[in-house]
């Protein structure tokens, strides 16, 4: 009915308000029921568009129209642009009594689609609460199990429902039965609030990172920054501008330190904004590809995570002079198993496990007038940790480029060039 605010009411919207008034008006009217005859019993004001607002004042809608009207003006004062939405409604605890009644009669020829934009439409009624709480926990007293323990001590021990408790997921049918409906007077109407949200909307890509002072995700130690600022808040903050969205997650397929680069086809990321009310930088870090992503964006990074490889490129020193043989020896050399023990460096966030790892191959760049310093290309299984493969991290990996040509080797910079998934490749 919000939707016909902006396109038209529809008489099918009238005609199920006015059957659901006038069973309601039925059931008011009947002689088991004492009530104030301008409030319904039933449903506590709710269809007859009488509540409190977040002012405590009380208002009455004339028509389903007005109150479409009022909910439209909700969506648009927090600035949501939608094309379609999914209405959810929370009611007292004490309709439940009649959920059989309420189902059949009012809500059935009221579904709508699932969408992504929820508007949930909140009664909440504090007396009739108090009255199921206590209804349940004279039930759960008589459904205590004889201990042979004073009542006293059993009452002690025994916890207490509270008003938080009684809500739709928490109270059965069987919690209710034998209970006479409608047992209260309806003497005042519901308080009514509407929320608007919008279910996670995720955005995946690829990015490069083209510094060696970024990190991926925001890195604070002793409340102080590390790196010049990360890809996390660089994407992530403008995505989140861009949607008018409340907050963000980042997630990415692996991770670089904040001193590799990367490049080539970039790595592949998921940006999960929540509350996202608009669904529409090059200098440090650029995304390609970006695009909205459904569901199914997890399940492409997921399982390109178990068989992805990536390809490095690493300038290497060496305490002597490269030979031609160097050269030959690292190209010849194919899916090379190592094992590495956790490095070092990040012994104090890593348990302590000893990891196989293949190398898949591996090639030598000369640089011009340079005899100890070369590049150094390889691809590797994911998770292997490269620095630690060139210098062998005090034997922790072995073998390592220093073991292999026998020298002592160290790595001096480090690139990602490629992370070889298929997800997000195409514009």
């Amino acid at each position: 009915m919000v939707s016909s605010i902006l396109e038209g009411p529809t008489d099918s919207d009238r005609d199920i308000v006015e059957s659901c008034f006038r069973k309601c008006e039925h059931l008011s009217s009947s002689k088991d029921f004492k009530c104030d005859p301008r409030l319904c019993s039933l449903c506590l004001g709710i269809l007859q568009f009488k509540f409190f607002d977040e002012r405590k004042t009380l208002v009455k809608r004339d028509t389903p129209d007005d109150m479409a009207v009022r909910i439209a003006d909700i969506v648009k004062e927090e600035g949501h642009q939608i094309d379609s939405f999914s209405l959810e409604v929370s009611i007292p605890s004490i309709i439940l009594e009649n959920e059989c009644s309420i189902q059949n009669d009012v809500l059935q020829d009221c579904k709508s689609s699932m969408s992504s934009f929820r508007i949930r439409l909140i009664y909440n009624h504090t007396n009739s609460s108090k009255e199921v709480e206590k209804a349940l926990d004279c039930n759960n007293s008589c459904k205590r199990r004889k201990t042979g323990m004073d009542d006293s001590v059993d009452a002690a021990n025994d916890s207490t429902v509270s008003c938080g408790e009684c809500s739709d997921s928490t109270i059965g049918e069987s919690d209710l039965v034998g209970e006479k409906p409608f047992n209260s007077l309806a003497n005042e109407p519901c308080h009514f609030s509407v929320y608007c949200y919008r279910t996670p909307v995720c955005f995946g890509g690829r990015y490069l990172k083209y510094s060696r002072n970024v990190s991926q995700t925001r890195w604070i130690i002793d409340d102080e920054r590390m790196g010049e600022t990360s890809v996390e808040e660089i994407i992530g903050g403008n995505i989140l501008q861009m949607c008018h969205g409340d907050n963000y997650k980042f997630h990415a397929a692996g991770r670089e330190d904040i001193d590799v680069r990367m490049l080539g086809t970039g790595r592949p990321f998921l940006v999960e904004v929540q509350n996202v009310r608009h669904i529409p930088s090059e200098l440090l870090v650029r995304v390609k590809n970006l695009k909205l992503v459904g569901s199914q964006g997890w399940n492409l990074m997921r399982e390109g995570e178990a068989e992805k490889q990536k390809q490095y490129a690493a300038l290497v020193w060496i305490s002597r002079p490269v030979k031609d043989e160097d050269l030959q020896c690292l190209s010849s050399l194919k899916d090379v198993k190592i094992l590495q023990r956790t490095p070092i460096r990040v012994l104090h966030r890593r348990s302590p496990l000893e990891r196989e790892k293949i190398i898949h191959w591996m090639k030598i760049e000369t640089i011009a007038g340079s005899s100890q310093y070369f590049l150094l290309h390889l691809c590797t299984q994911a998770g292997t940790y490269i620095k630690e493969f060139v210098h062998g991290d005090f034997g922790r990996t072995h073998p390592s480029i220093g073991s292999i040509l026998g020298c002592r080797a160290e790595i001096l910079q480090l690139d990602v060039t490629n992370v070889k998934m298929d997800c997000f490749l195409s514009e």
